[in-house]
Formats: structure tokens, C-alpha cells, sequence
């Protein structure tokens, strides 16, 4: 699967996770104002309220902020009121989203008005490049597991073009690897890169080259 097709595959469970919790938020609406059919209306006013003071501002209509303001902190209040009776938390009547960052999209809106990924989908895009590496095998396969005696222990310069046995060979590429390891920070510390053929077995060498 392409990078394109992976993005796009985690786009669309955004998706459905996103209608998901827009729906659970629609029924919990629903089962609470049967209950509290006051909420409903605090609800629908502050609705109207937000509808009307655009309109306002579209039609360069004077209104008071203050008044509205004012309006809005009390029916809010008495919303609050009415959900800590009934021993809910006062963002009850909000969506849950997995992610409150992106609110389960996937992208971030910046002060420029440009998107940004997530944090949560590039963990995603990491795990699934992790999950699909031999990475992803680590507490079985590492240096603590390599075994050397897989390897032979023959010096036989026609069959490995080395003058070392394959034994030695790999020895001295794990040493290497360690000191890698062990000096990441080091500015100083040049990168590794394995070379061979694919499928390598014992009888073959790895060229390493740091």
C-alpha cells in the first residue's frame, strides 16, 4: 500500500470516527431533554442567539455586545446548573472526540489559516510504517538474541571473498552497530549503511560501511 493510500485509508477512519461521536453526542441529547426539557431551550436560544448576531453583522445592524454577552453567560450558567443537578459534567452536551486537538479530522487550523497534520495522525502514520517493519519485532530480535554461532567460523577467501570467516564478519558489523547505538548524540558519528544482495545466509557477507 502506497503512502497515498495509507493517508487516505486513516482519512476515512477519521471520518467515521468523527460521525460517531457526532452521533453519540445526538443521543445523548436526546435521552437528556427528555428529562430536562429546559436544556432544549437554553440550547435552541443560544442557537438563535449565535444565527441572529450574524445576520447583525452581515447587515451592519447595531446591537449591543454587552447585552448579548450577558445573555449568553446566563443561559449558559443555567445550563450548567441543570447538568450538575443531574450529576453530569458540564460538557456533557459537547462531541467526544478521541482527539480534542483536531476533534478527530486529522488536521490543526494555524493563526495563518493553513493546515497542519495532527500529532495524532502522524503517530498513526508512524505505527503503521513501525507495524509493517521488521521493527516491530524488536523484543525478540536484537542484539541481546544475536546469536554468532549461526555463522561459520571457516576462513575461505575464494568462497566469501573475505579473509575473515563470516563469523568474524558479522562480530565485528555488531560491534560496529553498538558503538553506533551508543554514540547516536555524537555529531561526529558517521551513519551506517548495509549493502548485499537480498535473502543473505550465513554463507554470505554483509559489507557494512560507516
Amino acid at each position: 500500500m502506497s503512502n497515498n493510500e495509507v493517508l487516505n485509508s486513516l482519512l476515512r477512519e477519521y471520518e467515521q470516527k468523527k460521525l460517531r461521536a457526532e452521533l453519540d453526542l445526538e443521543k445523548r441529547k436526546e435521552d437528556l431533554y427528555k428529562q430536562y426539557p429546559k436544556l432544549q431551550e437554553i440550547e435552541e436560544e443560544l442557537n438563535n442567539f449565535a444565527i441572529q448576531t450574524s445576520k447583525n453583522i452581515l447587515l451592519n445592524k447595531h446591537f449591543s455586545l454587552l447585552d448579548l454577552d450577558a445573555k449568553i453567560k446566563e443561559l449558559k450558567k443555567e445550563k450548567e446548573a441543570i447538568l450538575i443537578n443531574a450529576n453530569l459534567p458540564c460538557d456533557y452536551l459537547t462531541p467526544k472526540f478521541e482527539c480534542s486537538i483536531c476533534k478527530d479530522t486529522g488536521y490543526i487550523w494555524k493563526d495563518n489559516y493553513k493546515s497542519e497534520m495532527c500529532n495524532c495522525l502522524k503517530q498513526k502514520l508512524l505505527d503503521y510504517a513501525f507495524n509493517n517493519s521488521n521493527l516491530s519485532n524488536l523484543e525478540k530480535e536484537n542484539f541481546n538474541t544475536f546469536n554468532l554461532q549461526f555463522f561459520s567460523n571457516e576462513t575461505d577467501l575464494a568462497k566469501y571473498h573475505f579473509n575473515i570467516s563470516p563469523r568474524k564478519n558479522m562480530e565485528n558489523i555488531r560491534n560496529k552497530c553498538i558503538n553506533f547505538i551508543e554514540n547516536f548524540n555524537n555529531p561526529d558519528t558517521k551513519n551506517l549503511l548495509f549493502t548485499g544482495n537480498t535473502g543473505l545466509r550465513q554463507d554470505f557477507y554483509v559489507q557494512l560501511y560507516c
